[in-house]
């Protein structure tokens, strides 16, 4: 059996198709839901096996990047999506879609990143304070995360983002979220050594190079980068210079693979 998986659309979300398309080529049936049918009860959270929430600008980023998104998702389904997290379903947030897993308190979990109901993480505007269009390289870090687990090669793939510097406060519980594995993607250079916050290969400025983080439990993945833009060979912009490897779809076979196992 194949997993079904949920891709949520907002007015504004783009990508949604291409983050289709990776999950068809890693094994896994795609399916489109408006906001509006969701509300209604027309389709369900419950119904599905995977949960992707895609990139984007959804409402046109009113009041700050994924901000409305995240309202959405607490006012309208704070319930449903708690159960299918709890339930231990794959959840991916790419981009827009990160920005309302952060801002809505699903990530980085949903105690750790609150305190007395304010936000200690979020996502910001990039350090250089203009929208960072380039292709990055990301390190898979943690062997918790479903979506990154035994991953060990780079991932070479585009951002395309003006807030994704993730940063946090002096009330964010930074030794428990790093004890817990739960940076789960890292921006690093072209050669592999660390990128130690140096732009361009750290593009937005965000604490320790985090490109991707994940819920305690491992399988909620928010990231800023978009590996659904790199599954097939000749995406890179390098290919025709014999440039290969680095695919973003393996990381989409991880959190298929793990849905399968769930079935």
């Amino acid at each position: 059996m194949k997993p079904i998986c949920l891709i949520v659309q907002a007015h504004g979300t783009n990508r949604d198709l291409d983050v289709a398309e990776a999950l068809e080529l890693a094994g896994a049936t795609p399916e489109f839901a408006p906001l509006n049918e969701l509300r209604a009860g027309r389709k369900r959270f419950c119904d599905y096996q995977m949960l992707v929430l895609p990139g984007g600008f959804s409402y046109a980023d009113a009041l700050g990047a994924g901000k409305l998104l995240a309202l959405d998702l607490n006012s309208y389904f704070s319930d449903e999506i708690s159960a299918f997290v709890e339930a231990g379903k794959p959840v991916i947030g790419i981009c827009n879609g990160f920005q309302a897993l952060v801002k809505s308190g699903i990530l980085p979990g949903m105690h750790s990143s609150q305190e007395n109901g304010r936000l200690s993480a979020t996502l910001t505007f990039n350090a250089h304070g203009h929208f960072e269009c380039r292709w990055v390289t990301l390190q898979p870090v943690s062997q918790k995360c479903v979506w990154t687990r035994g991953l060990n090669e780079w991932i070479t793939c585009p951002v395309a983002h003006g807030e994704g510097n993730f940063q946090v406060t002096s009330l964010f519980p930074l030794a428990s979220f790093l004890e817990n594995e739960q940076i789960a993607l890292a921006y690093i250079r072209p050669d592999g050594l660390p990128a130690n916050g140096e732009y361009p290969f750290n593009p937005n400025g965000s604490l320790l190079d985090i490109a991707g983080v994940c819920n305690p439990r491992g399988n909620v993945l928010g990231l800023m980068p978009h590996p659904e833009n790199h599954i097939y060979a000749w995406q890179h912009p390098q290919y025709a210079r014999g440039k290969r490897g680095g695919m973003g779809l393996m990381l989409f076979e991880n959190g298929v693979r793990y849905a399968t196992e769930l079935l």
